[in-house]
């Protein structure tokens, strides 16, 4: 499937989740984590509900952003890929990478 497909597949079902971050809402707040060495770095973020959070894979090797639960989740992400996802509830989110679950991180939401 080609990227245009999954993100029209995605918008499609209502996910809003979006492959790169060249379209953030006026006045969004955002923050990034990025992947590199089969590692999430923070591998814990505190944000605030609103917030877009920005995944960028700078590694070698492709990886996932599978939140535990199905909030969200990445398709594969070659290096240079970016992944962002906006968190709008309060709460504990955690997650790892589908193709390496040693790889884990965890986004606090606060209100």
């Amino acid at each position: 499937m080609t990227r245009a497909a999954l993100h029209a597949a995605m918008a499609v079902i209502g996910l809003g989740l979006t492959m790169t971050a060249g379209r953030l809402p006026a006045g969004a707040a955002e923050a990034r984590v990025a992947i590199d060495g089969f590692v999430f770095a923070p591998s814990r973020l505190t944000i605030k509900a609103g917030t877009i959070v920005i995944f960028d894979n700078a590694d070698d090797s492709p990886h996932t952003v599978v939140a535990e639960g199905g909030t969200f989740q990445s398709p594969a992400l070659d290096t240079g890929d970016k992944f962002s996802f906006t968190f709008t509830t309060a709460g504990r989110f955690a997650y790892y990478c589908g193709l390496h679950p040693h790889m884990q991180g965890v986004i606090v939401v606060e209100p």
